[in-house]
């Protein structure tokens, strides 16, 4: 067992080497940090659709707590960096708008129907879930195909772009914000069930890890973590691949992304830690004693419309600027006020979601196929 995880660790460590020599070293350690979002979220077991499956279902609010104790320490740090830093660093912000609030809705839908968000889906994949692997292909289309319509939802209508820094300043936009979350867990610890109010230890180290982590993201890469972009990317570069030009689509036209489209995947930082975070999550499983039971075998009408779930994610995510991570995380963490209305509605969709869970993850035992 001692030998299995040296062997992995070597494994994590080379894979950095290799990546640092090819594309330089910021490359190296992004997908570091992506492996160590893997290594965290696995093997912790921090989540972002599950505790808000929980909070819903049985008023356990002990997860979704540790998310947010999360965003205030990411909060803390970011914000000075922000200000001290304008010409090097970016929020997350974006625009709250029409098709941003839908996409919400239907992304926090989705997201329960196949058992994860973005980062949950590239956890999943890694780890070896197979439900999770199917969404994550359909994830990488529909962030495609999301791209080729961003402009229409866009045109839905858009507020100005809103932050907590442009109403209170940086330093009051930070009071702001952890003020937001003091609120909102207030309001959770207030409707939880009895014994379901503190999170444990693990979460609390968890959320401290993963803040860590996500400042780290913004020093090095320059922008908060994300997880979507990079996904959009590989299946455009998939498309070009094949043939197709993009050229004359207004989001790929953009000189910056085609810039990336032109380039290696290794040059795009969001890209970088999903692939880091996929190594990572799949190093903790591989050096489990017991990885545990695989999931149960789906029919195929059960794979198909899991595969359609990850395409509605993935497109979903793209109207709404983001998903748990890029969103609600990273956005609330550096100000956007698009990231709180992201987190109701995305939350409003969770309840949705749960409901038509049942009726696409169809057991192969109901068409009498051997479990």
């Amino acid at each position: 067992m001692i030998l299995r995880r040296l062997g992995l660790g070597a494994l994590g460590l080379a894979v950095v080497a290799a990546v640092a020599l090819a594309a330089g070293p910021q490359a190296g350690i992004l997908v570091a940090i992506g492996i160590g979002y893997g290594l965290v979220l696995e093997g912790l077991r921090f989540g972002f659709a599950g505790p808000w499956r929980l909070m819903i279902v049985e008023r356990d609010a002990r997860g979704l707590l540790a998310q947010l104790f999360a965003i205030g320490l990411v909060a803390a740090a970011a914000f000075p960096l922000l200000a001290a830093n304008p010409l090097e660093l970016a929020p997350a912000q974006a625009p709250i708008g029409t098709g941003m609030i839908l996409g919400a809705f239907i992304f926090g839908a989705a997201m329960q129907v196949v058992m994860g968000c973005g980062s949950g889906t590239l956890v999943n994949a890694g780890s070896g879930n197979t439900i999770g692997a199917v969404a994550l292909v359909g994830f990488v289309g529909g962030a495609f195909l999301g791209t080729l319509n961003a402009g229409f939802w866009a045109s839905l209508g858009q507020l100005p772009l809103i932050s907590a820094q442009s109403v209170a300043g940086p330093n009051g936009g930070l009071w702001l914000t952890l003020a937001g979350l003091a609120l909102v867990a207030g309001f959770l610890i207030w409707r939880a069930a009895p014994g379901k109010r503190r999170p444990p230890a693990r979460l609390f180290v968890a959320a401290a890890l993963l803040a860590g982590l996500a400042i780290l993201n913004l020093v090095v890469a320059g922008q908060p973590w994300g997880i979507v972009y990079g996904l959009g990317l590989w299946g455009a570069k998939l498309v070009t691949a094949f043939g197709a030009d993009l050229s004359t689509t207004a989001f790929w036209a953009n000189p910056v992304n085609a810039t990336r489209l032109d380039q290696s995947i290794l040059t795009d930082v969001t890209s970088l830690t999903d692939i880091g975070l996929v190594l990572g999550a799949f190093l903790i499983m591989r050096g489990k004693r017991d990885p545990g039971a695989p999931p149960a075998p789906l029919a195929l009408q059960g794979w198909i419309l899991v595969l359609i779930a990850g395409v509605v994610l993935g497109y979903s995510s793209r109207m709404a600027f983001g998903c748990n991570v890029g969103a609600f995380f990273s956005g609330i963490s550096t100000g956007s006020a698009h990231g709180w209305v992201w987190f109701a509605a995305a939350f409003a969709g969770s309840a949705l979601g749960l409901k038509l869970r049942p009726l696409v993850l169809i057991p192969a035992r109901r068409q009498g196929v051997a479990a």
